[in-house]
């Protein structure tokens, strides 16, 4: 293969030979071929796109340049991923209800960047909690509690970190064939049989639009249809904050709740229908409802609350400390009364990066108290006065110089609004 050559045929919009784009691909990881011939490569498929044959092979090839997981169980092997979005902190009790429902869930997850917030960051929120796990012992704590959750590994899709860092910087990224490699290529590399995938779109998404959503997930549904996976998908809003808490630290005490059989009507709804879809998928109940039932079952009951702790424990946390609280609690005050109509999402993860909840650049760290807490939910009513939430910060300063910004996310009518639709689409291979 000649690297110009490689790149001349997609410029011209034709279809990449199986062998070259496979080699191309160990050029990508073991650094042989030039950032700037990567780099043009990138802008051309971002012009011409892939099909669905060239990305199945992108995705198969990325995969394949580092280590793959298998796993020898004797239950089904499930995961979920999410395009991400502000208060999404579904994984943190998805994880163990599908364990106590009998599944194995080895979830990779990722850091927040931007408005979106991150797995990994909330789960560190937690005392002494380690993502940080050799592949021997993700292995083992799968096996033994059935859950676990941690970082990538260097050893993981290797060509995707080199592709994704220069997509981010050459202006490739809104790509949706790239998009699906990216995210493919590590979800396949961690050997769970049924996937599930949370595309959401909204202010606070990266799919701005349901029809860009539905877009991005049949390209993942067909991709993994054609590498061997059973796969579904969830088109969600992300217009609005999920839950009432936005920060790490206060996202998993509301995930707790959640676990306790309380907590906002959106996370637990969330959660019981991601676990019912993982669940159908493994084939463990014969229909969506009874599935639903038991996923309810196990946030009800505590179950799933007993294997969260059995989860945390088992990576070095300590459950019965007190998370990470905020020096200063701030109200933010209605202007008049009326009902929430809105909450703009991105409006709220701009504020809740500012306070220090998320990162600008990755070598940032952020403060695990930081962010928004008792948000109202679109439709809830408000005097004149009464906080429509509070800012958790580290100086009274810093919360108060984000007041009118918070202020401006929140929408106030006269007359309640329609219900959110909260899942818009679901998509089955």
């Amino acid at each position: 293969m000649i690297p110009q050559w490689f790149i001349e045929t997609k410029r011209d919009g034709h279809e990449h030979p199986e062998a070259d784009l496979r080699e191309w691909v160990r050029g990508v990881a073991d650094g042989t071929l030039p950032d700037y011939q990567i780099a043009a490569w990138l802008m051309a498929v971002y012009l011409n796109g892939l099909n669905e044959t060239e990305t199945a092979i992108l995705t198969d090839a990325m995969m394949r340049s580092g280590d793959c997981l298998s796993w020898d169980l004797s239950i089904p092997t499930v995961d979920k991923h999410s395009t991400g979005g502000v208060g999404d902190k579904i994984s943190l009790p998805l994880a163990p209800v599908c364990a106590t429902l009998g599944l194995a869930v080895p979830m990779i997850s990722g850091r927040g960047l931007g408005l979106t917030g991150g797995t990994l960051d909330k789960l560190e929120s937690i005392p002494g909690f380690n993502v940080r796990l050799s592949v021997e012992d993700f292995r083992r704590l799968v096996a033994e509690v059935g859950c676990c959750l941690i970082g990538q590994t260097d050893s993981l899709a290797p060509a995707d970190r080199r592709l994704y860092a220069l997509r981010d910087v050459t202006a490739t990224v809104p790509s949706i064939p790239l998009i699906t490699a990216s995210i493919m290529s590590k979800k396949l590399a961690e050997g769970a049989h049924c996937l599930l995938f949370d595309v959401k779109f909204g202010s606070g998404a990266f799919m701005r639009t349901q029809a860009d959503a539905h877009r991005l997930a049949d390209s993942l549904i067909a991709t993994g249809r054609r590498l061997g996976r059973v796969c579904r998908a969830l088109i969600t809003d992300m217009d609005q904050p999920l839950g009432r808490t936005v920060g790490n630290a206060l996202e998993v005490q509301e995930s707790l709740e959640v676990l306790q059989g309380r907590g906002p009507w959106d996370v637990r709804a969330l959660v019981i229908e991601e676990a019912a879809h993982m669940a159908l998928s493994a084939g463990l109940f014969a229909d969506l409802p009874l599935a639903r039932q038991a996923a309810a079952k196990t946030l009800d009951d505590g179950s799933a609350l007993a294997k969260f702790r059995q989860m945390v424990i088992a990576q070095g946390g300590r459950p019965d400390e007190p998370l990470p609280k905020a020096k200063i609690r701030l109200p933010v005050p209605a202007p008049c009364d009326g009902y929430v109509a809105h909450v703009d999402a991105e409006t709220i993860g701009r504020v809740a990066l500012e306070l220090g909840a998320g990162r600008v650049k990755v070598t940032d760290t952020p403060d695990p108290a930081a962010g928004l807490d008792c948000l109202l939910q679109q439709g809830e009513r408000v005097d004149p006065g009464q906080p429509i939430c509070f800012l958790c910060a580290d100086t009274e300063e810093r919360a108060a110089s984000l007041i009118e910004k918070t202020r401006s996310a929140f929408t106030l009518a006269a007359t309640p609004p329609p219900e959110r639709l909260l899942i818009a689409e679901t998509i089955v291979a």
